[in-house]
């Protein structure tokens, strides 16, 4: 039988070695060392990603696209005469990672009508495509109805 108290008798009472090469590790790091291996990087990622939900755009059939040119022409006759209009604004924003997208809604002051690029342009900095705007609604002017 072999006794076990003295297996290591010959280098237990030695000094701690210390390299001269190497810095010593943090505990931090010595751990990490010993962390769990996550072999799916990115499926929580992908799983969230496809739950999410996009609307798809709605197409807007003729009544509402000559409301929106009506809206249009009386937003562009105010701006001959005043620096800005304050809009209430709904429109469609594409989703960058699949099909569909999201309607937003903001509120912010109108500050330029762009006709050759067919652009909203709002002080914020925000500019918004004619033809993803769904809703227009004046919200600063009781005399100006659109």
């Amino acid at each position: 039988m072999r006794q076990t108290n003295h297996l290591y008798q010959d280098i237990i009472e030695l000094p701690h070695h210390v390299s001269k090469k190497h810095a010593h590790m943090s505990i931090h790091d010595r751990a990490a060392q010993f962390s769990p291996f996550a072999a799916l990087t990115g499926h929580n990622d992908a799983i969230s990603e496809t739950a999410r939900l996009t609307q798809k755009k709605i197409e807007l059939d003729e009544n509402r696209k000559q409301e929106l040119d009506r809206q249009l022409q009386q937003i562009d006759a105010y701006m001959q005469t005043h620096k800005e209009i304050k809009l209430s604004c709904t429109y469609f924003v594409p989703d960058m990672k699949k099909e569909g997208g999201s309607y937003q809604t903001i509120t912010e002051s109108l500050i330029r009508v762009n006709h050759q690029s067919h652009e909203f342009l709002f002080a914020g900095g925000l500019s918004i495509a004619v033809e993803d705007i769904y809703d227009l609604v004046f919200v600063e002017d009781s005399s100006v109805i659109l």
